[in-house]
């Protein structure tokens, strides 16, 4: 049988994956998948699970469970050479072992991109993973209990002090979603009122949300300012050493908490191989996902989807010439080339990628929400409803659906969870501080 290899479980691994398994007949092909975490994380639900309205598991869903007919491998794939057809894997633990295949497809996704900010490597945290939105909901929960004991002061204000760095839809969404977990938490300390904390988003451009209008985008600024939350537009963030924020306006202030939304670039990983990239580390391709080398010719047996991937975006509506990196594109892209692909092994002809964005919704905190299609935008709590309602459905599986769907109902007679586990991180802590260890020798 065919041998196809899939580089990455995220939304376009997985999906390509699974739109496979039902398009494939019984012994025309061999699928694995190759990715460094068992399950696929469903990133839109990421600001709402640091707020508490999403239960953490239920924002992932495990590649094994749902993926029946495909080999799943939990490992990294460190090095491709396709023009032996082997690729390197490496597990977390163990020696790293040559995988044979024929076909190559590569959805390895994107990292947070960074720039060389003093103190941001050693003191912010990004929002790419299930595991940093729980740490960024563990780190407010504990940083709230810290400074109910405290009187007010220069540490208490730390401690209360949130910075988003980066003003897209991550980064908008997070903002507005921990300012209303904050309006919960307060409820539960008499301690702290909502005026002692202080929230604060970074914004280098001259405006947030690129993907609504620029009306849309002022309400949603002016909304803000209205819940006593500041977004600082035009501005860059200088240095974050110790805690301390340096603003390019001058501004200073300091931050137990700081999260960098400001972006994302192609897995560097990918520089280890031998398809062609662009400029930007991106595996180049076609409209029909095949990749492409430099002279625009088809690279045999060789695909690519999603965020690592510099994908044509024919509707002339993306970024430089090409589609923008989301979830949005990478799951339809991932469907286009299952398709293309299972055609082509039966000598059919493939078909472009092409998706005109019918609109963008966004959450921004419980109630609260933006939207956007065409000229039409408003925010408020219609907004809000169709951004729960767009991401319940689009979710893969069922089982995932009726979890988070079933979390929501709860959540509203019951309102949202607010406890957090700060010392989720260090679980031996508890019986190490105590357990009895043999007495030095002599």
């Amino acid at each position: 049988m065919r041998k196809i290899l899939i580089v990455g479980g995220g939304y376009a691994g997985f999906y390509t994956a699974w739109k496979l398994e039902k398009r494939l007949r019984r012994g025309e092909a061999q699928v694995t998948m190759v990715d460094p975490l068992p399950y696929l994380t469903y990133q839109p639900f990421l600001p709402e699970v640091a707020a508490g309205s999403v239960e953490p598991r239920h924002a992932v869903v495990a590649h094994r469970r749902h993926l029946k007919t495909t080999r799943v491998v939990t490992a990294r794939v460190t090095k491709i050479d396709h023009a032996s057809k082997t690729a390197e894997l490496t597990p977390a633990d163990g020696a790293p072992w040559t995988e044979e295949y024929d076909t190559i497809v590569v959805t390895a996704g994107s990292v947070s991109r960074t720039f060389p900010i003093p103190g941001v490597a050693d003191e912010a945290i990004g929002l790419k993973s299930i595991e940093e939105a729980m740490a960024i909901r563990d780190r407010l929960t504990g940083n709230f209990a810290k400074a109910s004991s405290m009187e007010p002061g220069p540490e208490r204000d730390r401690l209360l002090t949130v910075v988003v760095v980066g003003g897209g839809f991550a980064g908008i969404e997070l903002f507005g979603e921990l300012r209303s977990f904050a309006s919960a938490l307060v409820g539960q300390y008499p301690e702290i009122s909502m005026d002692d904390t202080h929230f604060h988003l970074i914004e280098a451009m001259g405006r947030i949300m690129p993907e609504v209008s620029l009306k849309t985008a002022e309400n949603v600024v002016k909304q803000f300012a209205q819940r006593g939350a500041e977004i600082h537009l035009n501005t860059q963030l200088q240095s974050a050493v110790g805690g301390k924020i340096e603003l390019s306006t001058g501004e200073a202030f300091e931050s137990d908490l700081i999260i960098w939304t400001a972006g994302v670039m192609a897995t560097p990983n990918m520089r280890n191989s031998d398809l062609p990239l662009d400029e930007r580390g991106r595996v180049t391709v076609r409209a029909d996902l095949r990749v492409k080398n430099a002279d625009d010719e088809i690279v045999e047996d060789a695909w690519g989807a999603g965020d690592v991937c510099a994908v044509p975006d024919l509707t002339g509506g993306g970024v430089g010439g090409f589609c923008v990196p989301n979830a949005q594109h990478a799951v339809r892209q991932a469907k286009r080339l299952a398709k293309n692909l299972v055609g082509v092994i039966r000598g059919e002809e493939p078909a472009d990628y092409y998706h005109k964005n019918l609109g963008a919704v966004a959450g921004l905190g419980l109630y609260e929400g933006a939207f956007q299609s065409g000229k039409i935008g408003f925010t408020g709590f219609i907004a809000w409803f169709m951004h729960r309602g767009y991401h319940g459905l689009a979710i893969p599986t069922f089982e995932r659906k009726n979890r988070v769907i079933g979390n929501w109902f709860l959540n509203f007679f019951n309102s949202r969870d607010l406890v957090g586990i700060p010392a989720r991180d260090t679980p031996a802590a508890y019986f190490q501080e105590f357990a009895s260890r043999p007495k030095p020798q002599a």
